[in-house]
């Protein structure tokens, strides 16, 4: 009788030990079973930046694209992330300042939204570490989006699809900002452009023309006047089959200023003037050009980095001395060779990625 006594608690005692576990399971992070497969070729390398806290899984991912589209997101309940990265323009808006919830111009251009897996310093200087950071910001920026993101969490927590779209991605109903902006990057980091005819040329499927031929050997070479090689020296910058490479630049558009750029964020004046270098894929769609908007069209910006470079204490280096004749106080491209140039550009354009049904309205039902 004793020895059933003992087996009768320590059986009770295991079915306790298993509903604490079980209530445990149910408190506890979710587990992503659900991955979502990013897709990318493999000349564009694997230091990709995706925090273990928010790996993509594709109800993540469908819920910040939701959200991407989401005008409840804003106070005035008409602007969207949408608003000033549309798809048809590779995620920018064609403005030089994008205009908010009161129509007050924003400081900067907006940004193209392309290829974000691999970056991880956001906006024009680079104060945002990572896409979850970043989401944030334009959700309370009063001139923005109207700084309604507290407001933002309880509406969205009284409709009928959005509790069960955060149970889905995070293991419970609950809304919170901190979800809102998980979701966003998770769509953000599918946003890959990859299908341009450059692309295509680089996996053998693309024959180029002479004119984007030549244009992309200036693209990649260095000018050197001693050595009688034409280049544009481009690449310095924009190198890698990504185009785009993380670095803060200041390109010689002004002698003084006056957006001092990432000095603003790190205080010290040789980032005076610096901004992000931006990714030219797609650079076709995306103007107008520069962290203001200034230059209205390609020409327009080959004709600076040819002839209009401006000096100052903080010009980068890579902008210093860089003719292509010798004696030359200036690059010296021929009429032809930025037209060539341009051609190449144009080549970066990927009508695969701005057609994308994956990365569209999911609010608009698709024809």
């Amino acid at each position: 009788m004793q020895i059933e006594s003992h087996y009768k608690k320590f059986t009770l005692l295991l079915v306790f030990v298993a509903a604490l576990i079980l209530v445990a399971a149910t408190n506890a992070d979710p587990v992503y079973t659900d991955p979502y497969k990013l897709e990318y070729p493999d000349y564009f390398g694997n230091r990709i930046s995706i925090p273990d806290h928010n790996p993509t899984t594709k109800q993540g991912v469908y819920l910040g694209r939701m959200l991407f589209y989401e005008t409840k997101l804003s106070s005035s309940k008409t602007i969207s992330c949408a608003s000033c990265h549309q798809q048809k323009l590779a995620f920018t808006d064609g403005k030089a300042f994008s205009s908010g919830i009161n129509n007050v111009p924003t400081k900067r251009n907006s940004m193209s939204l392309a290829n974000l897996l691999w970056v991880r310093n956001f906006f024009w200087d680079g104060r945002a570490k990572g896409l979850e950071a970043q989401a944030i910001i334009p959700l309370n920026d009063a001139h923005e989006m109207g700084a309604y993101l507290d407001k933002a969490v309880k509406d969205l927590q009284k409709t009928k699809n959005y509790p069960a779209l955060f149970n889905d991605a995070f293991g419970s109903p609950d809304v919170t900002k901190d979800r809102i902006a998980m979701a966003i990057a998770q769509f953000e980091r599918t946003l890959i452009s990859a299908n341009s005819p450059y692309d295509k040329y680089l996996r053998g499927e693309y024959k180029p023309t002479a004119a984007e031929l030549n244009g992309m050997e200036m693209f990649m070479n260095s000018a050197e006047a001693n050595k009688n090689i034409r280049g544009a020296s481009c690449a310095q910058c924009h190198g890698t089959p990504k185009i785009y490479m993380e670095l803060f630049h200041n390109n010689g558009l002004d002698s003084i200023p006056k957006d001092l750029g990432r000095e603003s964020l790190t205080g010290m004046a040789n980032d005076r003037g610096r901004f992000r270098v931006v990714t030219l894929r797609n650079i076709e769609l995306t103007a107008p050009y520069m962290h203001d908007g200034r230059f209205k069209n390609l020409e327009e910006v080959l004709d600076h980095y040819n002839e209009h470079i401006m000096p100052s204490k903080s010009l980068s280096v890579t902008l210093q001395n860089r003719p292509n004749d010798v004696d030359g106080k200036s690059l010296g491209l021929t009429a032809t060779e930025k037209a060539n140039i341009i051609s190449f550009l144009k080549m970066l354009t990927d009508s695969t990625f701005v057609n994308n049904p994956k990365f569209s309205n999911p609010h608009i039902k698709q024809k």
